[in-house]
């Protein structure tokens, strides 16, 4: 049976990290949050639930989520974010890996709850994420946004049974608000890469095909409203990832 640290980087999560952490069960050797400074009592949450807290600035989500799993007291980890939790299933998972670690990475699937409703379609589900690991096997990786975790050539994975339990987003206005602030980020990962050609193409068919995609071909339509929403949004995101990237090598040209 190997250890096990929990690694929960937050900032400003009181509303959630209570949730998460009292979903851990016995699956914990070690709780770790790493916080960026909070405003709000999210640190004082951590530590009434015996968590260790350990501060540190926010230099991006590849560098936060590397330094925390550095701070880690056992090898082997279970990186979650504040709005996750464990399901029963999936804690039963996590146990039968640390008595039988077989690979150097397990993968969960994330079942969201978008505005109250428990989405299954549109490519939203099961979301597998590499999460369970062992630190000397892998690494966090990518530039600004959509971190993920690498294992090193030569190591197998698995896939853990059973969902954590995603509570993404609990209003139209704060999936628009997070949905401008990760645009511009992706638009700076971009010119970062010297992707910065935009045309016709990328700002009207791409945002027409990822709606069609989500809502049609993956089935969004099955999810109702919150579906709709969804894949609506979604082609928004990309019609605006590209405007603020064309206006970005403008200025950076003029």
């Amino acid at each position: 049976m190997v250890s096990l640290s929990v690694v929960v980087i937050t900032f400003n999560e009181a509303a959630n990290i209570g949730r998460c952490l009292d979903a851990l069960g016995d699956v914990a050797d070690e709780v770790l949050v790493v916080d960026s400074f909070s405003t709000d009592n999210t640190v004082e949450i951590c530590r009434a639930r015996g968590a260790r807290v350990v501060l540190n600035a926010f230099a991006g989500y590849v560098e936060q989520k590397n330094f925390a799993t550095a701070q880690a007291r056992f090898d082997h980890v279970l990186q979650l974010d504040a709005d996750e939790v464990l399901t029963e299933e999936l804690r039963q998972s996590i146990q039968q890996a640390k008595a039988d670690w077989q690979h150097a990475a397990y993968a969960l699937a994330r079942l969201t709850n978008y505005c109250g409703h428990w989405v299954r379609h549109g490519g939203w589900y099961p979301d597998r994420k590499l999460r369970l690991y062992d630190r000397r096997l892998g690494r966090w990786e990518g530039l600004l946004l959509h971190e993920h975790y690498e294992v090193g050539p030569g190591h197998t994975t698995g896939i853990l049974a059973g969902d954590a339990l995603h509570y993404s987003y609990h209003s139209i206005a704060q999936h628009v608000s997070q949905l401008n602030k990760f645009t511009s980020i992706t638009a700076q990962e971009l010119a970062l890469k010297g992707r910065t050609r935009v045309t016709l193409f990328h700002l009207l068919l791409k945002p027409l095909w990822k709606f069609g995609h989500g809502y049609f071909l993956r089935l969004g339509f099955l999810d109702g409203f919150a579906g709709l929403c969804i894949a609506g949004i979604s082609a928004w995101g990309v019609f605006l990832k590209f405007a603020k990237l064309k206006t970005r090598t403008e200025r950076a040209e003029a």
